[in-house]
């Protein structure tokens, strides 16, 4: 850390920051959600949406959003690398597939696979809020949010500023991201880029690494007041390598992974009386598979290229009878590779095959208050042309009800919908066999729970029951042996019988201590059974595999002066057929120096060193300690 500490003293000594401002972190009850086409204030919100505010993302022991989400009772994030740099993201006991990845509200989400859904084009440090959708939201947010969805909402600062952030830890672990945000008058633009790499935890049978990694990521964004319209643009990259050890293989471990996707969109929001917002964006990723690193020549590479192109409108207006919303946008995705889709009239170098489809979707929502409700209620109509299946319509009804000021009931049902992913229509290769001909994923779900929101005090209880039918997963013959191969199949049915319940403290509000010992104390529980038709004897590769008890506990400290901690904790108990996955608990903290321009911290993770398992025969980090630093100024 003697590297770090010069380097900073020198940054100091050199950043042109005549003044400096306290951090602000706030609590965002009166915040405007996303969780349908009609944002509404979160205490009114008729769905369950956790938020990830400023302060417990700055607090949290992690990292990156890979790991933050961990602390989500709902969200089942299983790692087959480290820092994010392989995730699977789910909820509710579904895929990673099920969801959908929105950032600043555009969909992010890619076609080919979900294992690449998780390639975020921004650090903490640019993150104002995360929302954690939980449950369908077909209506609000398109095919890819069968189970539920996640959105990232950059910040926009209130002036004109700069930071940099310098971090290492073990396993040659370093990291290095810097942003600087400048507040027009009527304008705001923000740019920030981070680089990550690490040696890894584990190593191959020869002694080589395999688990290594190097990641890069840049971020701009700005909007521009003008007279009439909100004007907002986006555009990211993320660059990353990485040694995937036995990621999709266990006879083989010494694979190796590039990505690169860019995210570019462009969006408007009226301010008369109608609400106008049309957004246009274009999403691209590349990916080199090889199963045998830098060894062509053993094994072809697998090559994929994606082009996601979409464009969305939605009108809104308020009326005495309530709020009302209409729009439809249209979704276009296209893949060239070496193994996906058809083959090609005229291959493109090694892209050999293809495949593009259009997804239409048309919508009208309606919501309205009567005293002590909120309800809504809405349709989507959807046309696809990768499928026979013609128009399908999906409702969903919610309502809130106010019993006292404090004490709100809610109920909803939604009926949802995911196309297959080009990964699960056509992988056939290294002990796959896909299925051309699946058909969409469909799910009926019904939630009810209660929420109380007094003063210094968040609880809410939910009860919800998925009722999937199609839901597709890869599955093997387990009397066939491990070379048996792995099959994409629509499962018959499955169903999903879910409990949650978390319980938020904020202590200083709460016994009147604004300064006092203990700043927040968070707790969570979930619990899901599923009941499957399915064959006996098969293995499941993704949707049987689901977290079947799940604990979460976070307290945040404030120590003395400008010192904090955290301390964080999870148990996971997991449904699973393998023998390595088994129930285990964790423990995570970060200990802070915070002021005005300078913070310094020490994060362990896995502080008890346990060993365990997430995914198949692939290993978890063990003890790992990082150190870092961050300057921020603000200048005119």
């Amino acid at each position: 850390m003697k590297r770090v500490s010069v380097a900073a003293a020198l940054l100091i000594a050199l950043l042109p920051f005549p003044a400096v401002k306290a951090q602000t972190y706030y609590l965002l009850d009166s915040v405007s959600v996303t969780a349908s086409k009609l944002p509404v204030p979160l205490h009114k919100n008729t769905r369950t949406v956790t938020l990830m505010d400023s302060l417990a993302i700055a607090s949290a022991p992690a990292e990156n959003i890979n790991d933050l989400l961990k602390y989500a009772v709902g969200v089942d994030v299983r790692q087959r690398g480290a820092m994010g740099m392989q995730t699977d993201i789910s909820m509710r006991g579904g895929t990673f597939d099920q969801i959908a990845i929105l950032l600043n509200g555009i969909d992010i989400s890619d076609p080919q696979t979900g294992h690449n859904s998780a390639d975020f084009p921004v650090n903490l440090s640019d993150i104002d809020h995360i929302e954690v959708l939980e449950g369908p939201a077909a209506r609000g947010h398109g095919a890819s949010s069968m189970i539920g969805a996640i959105n990232i909402v950059t910040r926009y600062a209130g002036e004109s500023s700069a930071s940099i952030n310098l971090e290492g830890g073990s396993f040659k672990y370093g990291n290095a991201n810097a942003s600087v945000a400048l507040k027009g008058k009527r304008s705001f633009n923000m740019l920030s880029a981070g680089y990550q790499r690490s040696d890894g935890f584990n190593h191959n049978a020869a002694g080589g690494l395999n688990n290594d990694f190097g990641a890069l990521k840049t971020f701009y964004h700005g909007n521009a007041d003008l007279p009439s319209t909100t004007l907002s643009w986006q555009a990211g990259a993320s660059l990353k390598d990485f040694g995937s050890s036995t990621f999709y293989s266990s006879r083989f471990d010494d694979q190796f992974e590039h990505t690169f996707k860019t995210f570019t969109a462009v969006k408007a929001e009226g301010k008369g009386a109608l609400h106008f917002t049309p957004s246009v964006y274009w999403n691209h990723g590349e990916d080199r598979f090889e199963l045998f690193r830098g060894a062509p020549d053993r094994y072809p590479f697998n090559y994929h290229k994606t082009n996601t192109v979409g464009a969305d409108f939605h009108l809104g207006f308020d009326s005495r009878f309530g709020r009302s919303a209409f729009g439809a946008g249209a979704r276009h995705e296209a893949i060239r590779s070496t193994n996906l889709g058809e083959a090609l009239d005229n291959p493109e170098g090694v892209y050999v095959k293809g495949l593009a489809r259009t997804a239409y979707t048309a919508f009208a929502e309606h919501s309205l208050v009567i005293d002590r409700l909120t309800a809504s209620a809405g349709v989507t109509a959807v046309y696809n042309t990768g499928n026979d299946e013609g128009v399908k319509f999906y409702p969903g009804v919610e309502m809130n009800l106010r019993l006292t000021d404090a004490l709100r009931i809610y109920g909803s049902y939604n009926a949802s919908y995911r196309l297959p992913s080009f990964t699960e229509l056509y992988y056939s290769v290294g002990g796959h066999r896909a299925d051309p001909n699946l058909r969409t994923e469909k799910m009926h779900a019904f939630e009810g729970g209660l929420k109380f929101l007094g003063r210094g005090i968040r609880a809410v209880a939910t009860v919800y029951y998925n009722k999937g039918h199609d839901i597709i997963d890869w599955i093997q013959d387990v009397n066939a042996g491990e070379d048996a191969p792995w099959s994409s199949v629509n499962h018959t049915e499955l169903n999903t019988f879910g409990q949650e319940a978390t319980l938020q403290f904020s202590v200083g509000e709460l016994v009147g201590r604004r300064n006092f010992f203990v700043r927040s104390v968070n707790l969570g529980y979930s619990h899901i059974s599923q009941d499957k038709d399915t064959k006996e004897g098969f293995r499941s590769l993704y949707s049987m595999e689901y977290i079947r008890h799940r604990v979460t506990a976070q307290a945040d400290f404030r120590l003395w002066g400008h010192f904090a901690a955290n301390v964080s904790y999870r148990y996971v108990d997991r449904a699973t057929t393998s023998d390595l996955i088994k129930p285990y608990s964790l423990l995570d903290a970060k200990l802070s120096y915070s002021s005005p321009a300078l913070e310094v911290y020490l994060r362990a993770n896995n502080l008890l060193n346990r060993e365990y398992y997430d995914f198949g025969d692939i290993p978890q980090p063990g003890l790992w300690f990082m150190a870092g630093i961050t300057l921020k100024g603000w200048f005119r």
